[in-house]
C-alpha cells in the first residue's frame, strides 16, 4: 500500500509499508509545539495510530527527539520500537535494549558561565542545558534573538570546529558536530528492522534538516511540517491514513 500526498507545496508518493521505516520528530510534528516542554498534549488518537502503524510496517518505527529517551518513554511508552534522544546523542535500538551514549566534546565550563550570565540580563531568555551542549531560547523575548546570536556565534567560532550553531525555533543551540538527526538515522537504518528498508523521515524545524538530508541520502523520503503538512494535525491524519490501510 502506497501514501500519496499532495498539497500545495508538496507532491510525493511513499514507499509501499513492506518497504519503509518511520522516523519521526515528536515536539512540533506529532504532537503540536509547545512553549513550554512541560506542558505537551498527547492526542487521544496518537497512541493508536502509532501502534496500527508499527504493526503495518513490521516495527520498523522510531521517534528522533531533541528530549532525552526518558522522557519520549514517559509520553509513547514502548509504543516505538526505537528512540533516538537528544538529536541523537542516546539511541535505544529496541524496546528494553541498552541505551546507546555517543563519545561528546566537553562544553566548556566558560560558554555555560556567560550563557547564565547573559540570560540574567535578558529578561524571556532561558538557557537549556543539554546532553554535549546548549539552546538559548528566545520566543518570550525576540528582540534578544541577535544579541543571544553573537554570542553563540562566539563560542561556537572558538571551538575550531568541534560545535557549530544550529538555529531552532526561536532559539539558538550549539550543538556537537557531528552529532544530529541525521547521524540517528544514520545509525538506527544500520539494525534490523530498520535495514534494509526505505526511510520515511519526518520533523519541523532547522534542527530536523540532518534528518531530512539523511533520508533522502539512503535513498528514502525527507519532510517537513509547515511545507510538506500545514500543521501536525494533518501530519497525524496522514499517518491514520497509511496504519489504516487506505
Amino acid at each position: 500500500m502506497f501514501g500519496f500526498l499532495e498539497t500545495e507545496n508538496s507532491r510525493f508518493q511513499s514507499p509501499p509499508l513492506s518497504e519503509a521505516a518511520f522516523l519521526l520528530d515528536f515536539d512540533g510534528t506529532l504532537v503540536d509545539a509547545s512553549p513550554l516542554s512541560e506542558s505537551v498534549s498527547i492526542p487521544p488518537d496518537l497512541p493508536g495510530v502509532l501502534t496500527r502503524l508499527r504493526a503495518a510496517c513490521g516495527d520498523a518505527l522510531a521517534v528522533i527527539s531533541r528530549r532525552p529517551i526518558a522522557q519520549i518513554d514517559q509520553f509513547l511508552g514502548d509504543i516505538p520500537f526505537a528512540v533516538a534522544g537528544e538529536h541523537g546523542v542516546t539511541i535505544r535500538h529496541r524496546p528494553g535494549g541498552p541505551v546507546e551514549h555517543a563519545a561528546l566534546p566537553v562544553l566548556p565550563q566558560v560558554w555555560l558561565n556567560q550563557a547564565r550570565d547573559l540570560v540574567g540580563t535578558l529578561p524571556g531568555t532561558r538557557l537549556e542545558h543539554v546532553a554535549g551542549g546548549l539552546v538559548l531560547h528566545y520566543r518570550a523575548a525576540p528582540e534578544a534573538a541577535q544579541t543571544l546570536h553573537a554570542a553563540v556565534s562566539g563560542w561556537v567560532r572558538d571551538s575550531k570546529g568541534a560545535f557549530r550553531l544550529v538555529a531552532g525555533k526561536m532559539a539558538w543551540e550549539v550543538r556537537a558536530t557531528g552529532l544530529d538527526k541525521g547521524y540517528a538515522v544514520t545509525l538506527l537504518m544500520e539494525n534490523v528492522p530498520f535495514l534494509g528498508r526505505k526511510p520515511v523521515y519526518v520533523g519541523d524545524d532547522a534542527t530536523d534538516e540532518d534528518g531530512v538530508e539523511a533520508a533522502r541520502r539512503l535513498g528514502g523520503v525527507g519532510l517537513r511540517i509547515g511545507a510538506d503538512f500545514p500543521t501536525p494535525e494533518v501530519f497525524r491524519a496522514w499517518l491514520a491514513f497509511l496504519a489504516d490501510g487506505h
